[in-house]
């Protein structure tokens, strides 16, 4: 299956180099280019990709608030590109629904395999990235409230409508696993696995596997 990608990135020659390394994978389609956010949004509701690479700064509309209306309207799956020394947009981005994160500065491999696990529905992408995701968004109380993203999910109650099973994956989700990882884990199909995911997401008002593993990491679950 060919994965569909817009890449929305405002400095050309950064993103004519993401274009390059994407072209060169013969199961990924570059379906558009954009050069700001309202123009990442227009082109998403065009082209319908499957997922759009999306950095964070961008003018006219910032990467944050593309990815919030991009995911708000189900248009495709967002991948970030970001760096640590942001943090408020990489938290922005994450209440937003990114799907993944990525280091602006990753190897063409680890763009590629990043595109490709985000497009098979396994959020939690670059490992080294998510946890120091995960650590800093379930911080100690004593972090300044607002560099602390609030979704108001971290009451234990909140798991109550959850499956045993369910609970688990929420757990493997928690861990950084893949759902070929948590298939293996729990010993189930790994379609039963993503429909598990799918479903405890739905219940718990989360919009990706991220936001899952911030909270299983916030109810130390």
């Amino acid at each position: 299956m060919t994965i569909r990608v817009l890449v929305a990135e405002d400095q050309s020659a950064v993103r004519a180099g993401l274009v390059l390394i994407l072209r060169s994978a013969p199961d990924i389609e570059v379906a558009g280019e954009a050069a700001d956010g309202e123009e990442a949004v227009a082109l998403a509701r065009e082209l319908r990709p499957d997922l759009v690479l999306m950095d964070i700064q961008m003018p006219r509309l910032d990467g944050v608030s593309a990815t919030r209306a991009v995911v708000a309207e189900g248009l495709a799956d967002v991948l970030v590109l970001t760096t640590f020394d942001l943090d408020e947009y990489v938290f922005g981005a994450l209440r937003a629904g990114a799907a993944g994160f990525l280091l602006k500065n990753a190897e063409a491999g680890e763009l590629l395999t990043a595109v490709r696990t985000v497009a098979r529905g396994e959020g939690l992408i670059a490992p080294a990235v998510t946890r120091r995701l995960i650590a800093e968004f379930a911080a100690p109380a004593s972090a300044p409230a607002s560099a602390r993203p609030s979704r108001g999910a971290a009451d234990p109650e909140t798991l109550s409508g959850l499956t045993r099973r369910e609970r688990e994956v929420l757990s493997c989700l928690g861990e950084g696993l893949s759902n070929a990882q948590i298939a293996v884990r729990l010993t189930m199909a790994e379609a039963t696995v993503k429909t598990h995911v799918s479903r405890l997401l739905g219940k718990l008002g989360l919009r990706s596997r991220v936001q899952a593993a911030v909270l299983a990491q916030e109810l130390g679950i």
